[in-house]
């Protein structure tokens, strides 16, 4: 459907044709006409939809008309999770909004210093975009003015609820007139969301567009397995390299690791930039306007550009780490092929997060197709690009996997190295016991590793069902076990005496933590030798 059948006005109509606009999207072929009449609006779409028009169209023709109230206040609010898609949001209010006379936008945000939003809010203003921490700031200061506030937007509901911004949102929406329209937009309208749109709108429409984004957008989604951070790290580089590539983002999951990847992509050459949340806004706004005038080829980000970014040239979107959260996941990968584009989006994930894999596979409704690059392949490579869904079970003559032990695909080894033996316990240390002498997990039969290391191999047949008649306590009277048993007390008695000469004490009694003599004479009269507890009499 095109533009000029929703309804709007040819002012508003000029506008969109000249930013190149023809035909419109599902949401807003639902969203504007909907709009239009006044009602409030529940909304439900995914990212690179055309939201932003769907809101602002209808709500910048509102401003034709002349206010009921006078004074200097916004018209219409918009509140926005992050700073960056509040100002994409006043970019293209302002260019929806070109051919209104006296049209004026500010845009409130943290990080922007506040002089220069105050002499914006001293004249009269018809769009305030907001992100509500600051808007909050202001509120506070009463510096804003909403007594002739007509439309409340509410972008990226979702977002903001999950940054903890519940209470900001309902604070501003009290001081908002009641009579206002207000219109949610979220990728999800249930739960929290839910509950706050039930308390904010009034008889509101429910509009709901599907959520799967490669089903429009088309994107091609990828997924390389590695086995490590350096494995990640070539990966990433034989990835840029690429030809075909204009254009990246690449995410990371915290702001430190964004820095050092932009850092060692610069090292190599590489034309990169990184964008966080402890940037000053306007470091934040370089680093986008670099990225759009095609300075910087690659930017390395956090989950704060996961929203906000429209550049047509975005032709590749890398999640360097996964994002924990499934949604996060379809609003990363949405900054590239959006409104019917073209783009690649390609994922790492170690042998360990198969995990947040089928849960991004289980929340877009799609299977990611696992590819690989000539030459990085992983050294455990899966035969089926997933794990088997159950523990490997052991048979009775193979090998049998103890509790805890890391396995790869397929039951291969690990591909994070083979890992020492982890320390002995003080039992195995006092008995001569080392890691070294220790068969193979997989070889050991069962029974007490203890018993297994003083009889030696040649004793492990011995060890099974029939056993012979006077095996007690993991040893045989008349065999050789009594004879180092013997052997055994007598250097306890050595090296008690030697302990005991040293000693001031005349009695001979050990001091704390000097060995025990396991001598005749510590024993009552009649008992037979050999080590305590071990034969009986």
């Amino acid at each position: 459907m095109s533009f000029s059948e929703l309804g709007l006005d040819p002012l508003i109509l000029k506008s969109v044709i000249d930013a190149g606009y023809e035909t419109a999207t599902p949401v807003q072929v639902q969203a504007v006409p909907a709009a239009l009449t006044g009602r409030d609006l529940l909304v439900s779409s995914h990212t690179g939809s055309g939201k932003t028009a769907a809101f602002l169209l209808p709500s910048i023709q509102r401003l034709l008309a002349e206010p009921t109230v006078k004074s200097i206040g916004p018209r219409v609010l918009v509140l926005t999770p992050t700073r960056e898609l509040a100002l994409q949001v006043e970019k293209s209010a302002m260019k929806y909004g070109q051919a209104l006379r006296r049209f004026r936008t500010a845009c409130l945000v943290g990080g922007a210093p506040y002089g220069l939003q105050l002499k914006r809010l001293s004249t009269p203003v018809d769009v305030v975009v907001a992100t509500p921490g600051r808007l909050i700031d202001h509120l506070e200061r009463g510096k804003i003015d909403f007594s002739r506030l007509e439309v409340l937007v509410l972008d990226e509901a979702d977002r903001m609820l999950d940054m903890g911004f519940v209470d900001d949102i309902k604070a501003i929406a009290a001081r908002c007139p009641a009579e206002r329209q207000t219109l949610l937009f979220s990728a999800t309208l249930d739960g929290v969301v839910g509950n706050l749109a039930r308390e904010l709108t009034r008889d509101a429409q429910r509009i709901e567009i599907e959520a799967v984004p490669h089903k429009e957008s088309k994107i091609e989604q990828r997924l390389l397995f590695a086995d490590n951070m350096d494995h990640k790290t070539r990966l990433l580089d034989a990835l840029l390299r690429d030809v075909e590539l204009t254009q990246a983002i690449v995410f990371a999951a915290t702001k430190k690791s964004a820095e050092e990847i932009s850092d060692l992509l610069s090292d190599s050459g590489f034309a990169a930039d990184s964008l966080h949340g402890d940037m000053q806004q306007g470091q934040r706004n370089r680093a986008l306007q670099r990225l759009r005038d095609g300075r910087t080829r690659v930017l390395v980000a956090t989950d704060v550009a996961a929203r906000g970014i429209d550049v047509a040239t975005i032709s590749h979107v890398i999640n360097f780490d996964l994002p924990r959260q499934a949604e996060d996941y379809v609003h990363r990968i949405g900054r590239t092929g959006r409104a019917g584009r073209t783009g690649i989006a390609v994922s790492f994930a170690g042998m360990r997060e198969v995990g947040l894999v089928r849960n991004i596979e289980r929340y877009t409704g799609n299977r990611i197709d696992v590819h690989t690059l000539p030459g990085l392949e992983p050294t455990q490579k899966p035969t089926s690009g997933r794990p088997a869904s159950s523990r490997p079970r052991s048979n009775a003559g193979g090998p049998r996997g103890g509790s805890g032990e890391k396995r790869g695909w397929n039951n291969e080894p690990r591909s994070y190295g083979d890992r020492p033996p982890r320390g002995e316990s003080r039992d195995n240390r006092d008995r001569g016991y080392r890691a070294d002498a220790r068969p193979a997990r997989g070889d050991a039969p069962r029974g007490n590793r203890f018993e297994q290391a003083v009889r030696g191999p040649s004793d492990v047949p011995r060890m099974t069902a029939d056993r012979p008649e006077g095996f007690q306590g993991g040893a045989e009277i008349n065999g050789n076990s009594v004879e180092y048993w013997e052997k055994r007390e007598r250097e306890a008695k050595a090296k008690a005496a030697a302990a005991r000469s040293y000693s001031s004490r005349g009695n001979g009694a050990p001091r704390a933590g000097q060995a025990r003599s396991f001598g005749n004479e510590s024993r009552p009269a009649g008992a037979r030798g050999g080590v305590r507890g071990r034969f009986k009499g």
